[in-house]
């Protein structure tokens, strides 16, 4: 539940600009810049990442068993009968979450490296989609110039540069905001995995809007 409400009050930051309209005169209409800009994208292609990473270090762990490199990318070890394997060490065991408290005060150091790499991966990902997906600042300023709409007091070079002051950052730094609240319903113990409180959270949120 604390999760849920973190993820609710974080959705509420935001930094509104305000548009005019050039055919209608006295027109106003704000312009929200969210801090979850992307929303929850980076924390899907984070996921997908990982999974991708688990699925490659598994083959070739079963193919390649006692190969020193292989090891290096990820040893895994069977942990009941119907086959499922969970990883011990190597890439695959560090970006993998820690399973409880004590896995925590057991190896500092892998929830040290694991808490980076989720960081760090989120914001990537989440600066990398803004120009993938066409919601860049020049892709914003384009599409409201289709519209007639500009911010007010600026000509097209200036509301690049307005934008760009935000949208990147609210990128990025919505990105690393959202990987810390995935590790935080992780570690906390909620029930199901954090990246799947959050994405259920966030989606529930937009249809609420």
């Amino acid at each position: 539940m604390i999760v849920i409400f973190v993820v609710i009050y974080f959705q509420g930051f935001r930094v509104e600009l305000q548009l005019s309209s050039k055919k209608m005169r006295g027109f106003k209409q704000p312009y929200p810049i969210r801090l979850f800009y992307t929303s929850n994208i980076p924390i899907i292609l984070q996921t997908a990442f990982v999974s991708n990473i688990y699925f490659f270090t598994q083959i070739i762990a079963r193919k390649f068993r006692g190969n020193f490199i292989v090891s290096l990318l990820g040893k895994w070890q069977d942990y009941d009968m119907s086959g499922h394997s969970a990883p011990i060490g190597g890439l695959a065991y560090y970006i993998s979450p820690p399973q409880s408290l004590y896995d925590i005060q057991r190896d500092p150091i892998h929830a040290f490296v694991y808490t980076i790499f989720v960081l760090s991966s989120c914001a990537f990902f989440s600066r990398i989609w803004i120009d993938v997906s066409g919601s860049s600042s020049r892709d914003v300023v384009r599409q409201l110039i289709d519209q007639e709409l500009v911010i007010d007091g600026m000509r097209e070079d200036s509301m690049v540069k307005q934008l760009n002051r935000y949208i990147p950052v609210a990128a990025a730094f919505g990105g690393c905001c959202i990987g810390a609240l995935s590790i935080f319903a992780d570690f906390m113990g909620a029930i199901g995995s954090g990246t799947g409180i959050l994405l259920a959270v966030t989606i529930i949120y937009q249809y609420f809007e």
